[in-house]
């Protein structure tokens, strides 16, 4: 697109301003430019990529990790984890983190959505939202010999998605025993999953659904499904390649209104007016950089920056949650194949799928990056005594401050319960390194030889939070980002217990037969024999699940909040967030599906309030 092209589009008038052309963003500017009487504008900094081979190959998403295409956030060094500065990846693309994820679609539990509405937020229960999640996707069973060999006998067909534009379908080949040894050995354990995963109350382990098209055997996600199908409409314009500086806001009497955005193209500076509203879907670090740098934010915080301040709420930005997640990497028998010669990019093998892929659209390259998944209750590893136990680890943990009380209760009922889910465990089937520096590498790098399956296990409801915030006025200055991983004492003993779970797993039937019983794994300190092992190993090698989460919470502002049930910002009149950092308490599993979901309701939200 020319310059002058770019300018006539900027300068046009536009009822709405979505700021951010990722999973959410998409997602609402899409469904509101179904209105034809209204004109949707989108605007994404990163570039689009629909042809990008890298994005559009599932097993490609390791590859774009650190590249052009993911702003490459980093955290703060982490007091609780040695003092390690992890990576967060983040979709700097059309589409977003839809674009680079591993394309995991899971479901969360009706717990978390029930939290969110006991929290202040009417309207906001599972049984409200479940038809969002139906909504926005369509799930393929694969062929009859497939399912059987995944364990597939649990779709609802009362619940699965069946017209919605995200494409979501199974990996697995009957030629690998370990999809099938995991679903197995789950149910050998006494945990098979007996309900449809999106009914929310998903307990134990299946082959899960990846956001892959079964068709073409391509990735599924916001740019190619929801904007792919709107491209057409004359009344939406999406615009790549440009940043957003600031909301403007005009504060007259009265809460603040949002008037429009003011935008950098080419270091050229404009602004984009909004007639309706300003809506924010730059996601969980940049939603709350965003409104900082607008004047809204902490009082002290802003005027440290030479900020003017329209709005004093110190919430914003607080409140970040994440999944954190590590695993243990054990040596496969001899004949069982594993991705790592890929992974390792050996030439032969490298052009031997490269080629099953393009002529036949066949082979591991076809495969997301987790289809093996469970939900795991916390009770099931605490061993003998276990209400002892429990005791032990709840005992004097409890927050002082009556806003977290509610959020305590809700993670308290988690883990005392044997129904509700705690962690999630998953397979990958190739080895990982977790011992890297991972503020410069990620855990597909600098494999040692051998062929390796990696079971993983990741914290589904931390109590820990942290928070996100400006450094500069500067737009360009990437923000300060401190998960304050493992600060809260019980997340530090819960995930230890679950850790110590895989120990179990590997040594039950049938999958502890295709494990080497002596065989080599990742790290020397992965063979962890009590709890001590079990606290220094996650210390050394758990990294983010890039599940981030909560920053501009849907809460009263008096409770910690920075929207409403409605997703306006608190202090304004139209200017809403829709993305995930609206989530005030982060939901169980992957949280792609949540994402969708949230911005589907979020656009019929809107809609409501335009009449």
């Amino acid at each position: 697109m020319d310059a002058s092209t770019c300018l006539s589009l900027l300068k046009a008038d536009y009822d709405y301003v979505v700021v951010g052309g990722g999973t959410a963003g998409l997602v609402v500017g899409c469904r509101l430019s179904e209105d034809d009487q209204v004109k949707v504008i989108v605007l994404e900094p990163g570039d689009n990529h629909l042809t990008d081979p890298r994005i559009n190959t599932p097993a490609g998403w390791s590859a774009v990790l650190g590249s052009e295409v993911d702003w490459s956030f980093k955290t703060s060094a982490q007091e609780h984890l040695g003092g390690r500065i992890l990576r967060h990846p983040q979709g700097r693309v059309l589409g977003g983190s839809s674009a680079i994820n591993a394309e995991a679609f899971i479901a969360p539990s009706s717990a978390d959505l029930e939290a969110w509405e006991r929290l202040g937020n009417p309207g906001w229960s599972w049984q409200v939202m479940m038809p969002y999640y139906r909504k926005c996707h369509t799930l393929t069973s694969p062929a009859p010999e497939i399912s059987e060999h995944l364990g597939i006998d649990w779709i609802d067909e009362e619940i699965r998605g069946a017209s919605g534009p995200i494409q979501a379908s199974f990996q697995g080949v009957i030629q690998d025993p370990l999809s099938k040894a995991w679903v197995q050995t789950f149910k050998g354990l006494q945990y098979g999953l007996s309900r449809d995963p999106f009914a929310g109350e998903a307990m134990g382990g299946y082959s899960s659904p990846i956001t892959v098209d079964p068709e073409s055997k391509t990735r599924s996600y916001a740019a190619n499904t929801y904007f792919a199908s709107a491209t057409q409409r004359p009344n939406l314009t999406v615009l790549t390649g440009v940043y957003v500086n600031n909301i403007i806001l005009d504060t007259g009497n009265g809460p603040a209104r949002a008037t429009g955005v003011r935008v950098t193209v080419k270091d050229i500076e404009y602004i984009v007016k909004a007639g309706k509203e300003v809506i924010l879907a730059a996601g969980v670090f940049q939603t709350p950089k965003l409104l900082e740098l607008s004047g809204i934010g902490d009082r002290e915080l802003l005027e440290s920056h030479g900020i003017h301040v329209v709005i004093d709420n110190p919430n914003i930005g607080e409140n970040l949650q994440d999944h954190l997640m590590t695993g243990i990497s054990f040596e496969v028998m001899d004949g069982i194949f594993t991705g790592d010669r890929l992974m390792r990019q050996e030439p032969q093998i490298t052009q031997m799928v490269m080629e099953m892929y393009t002529t036949a659209k066949a082979g591991p390259l076809c495969a997301g990056g987790i289809g093996s998944y469970a939900f795991m209750p916390l009770l099931n590893s605490l061993g003998s005594n276990k209400g002892a136990n429990l005791e032990r680890l709840v005992f004097d943990c409890k927050s002082q401050d009556p806003k977290d009380t509610i959020h305590y209760d809700f993670v308290r009922s988690i883990i005392e319960s044997d129904q509700k889910a705690s962690a999630s465990m998953f397979m990958f089937p190739a080895q990982v390194n977790l011992h890297n520096n991972p503020s410069t590498t990620n855990f597909t790098q600098d494999l040692a030889p051998g062929n390796y399956v990696s079971l993983g296990v990741a914290l589904l409801h931390p109590l820990s939070r942290g928070s996100v915030h400006i450094t500069s006025a500067n737009a360009s200055q990437e923000p300060h980002i401190d998960p304050k991983y493992l600060s809260h004492a019980l997340d530090v003993e819960i995930f230890p217990h679950h850790l110590r779970f895989l120990e179990r797993l590997a040594q039950s039937e049938p999958l502890a037969s295709l494990l080497k019983p002596d065989g080599k794994r990742n790290h020397p300190t992965a063979f962890i024999k009590d709890m001590n092992g079990a606290r220094n190993y996650v210390r050394q090698s758990a990294i983010s699940n890039n599940h981030p989460a909560g920053t501009c919470a849907m809460k009263p502002r008096e409770n910690g909040g920075v929207v409403n049930e409605r997703l306006v910002t608190h202090g304004t009149t139209n200017l809403r967030v829709v993305d995930a950092s609206i989530m005030p308490t982060i939901p169980g599993g992957n949280i792609q599906s949540s994402v969708y979901a949230v911005a589907e309701r979020a656009a019929n939200l809107i809609k409501e309030d335009a009449g």
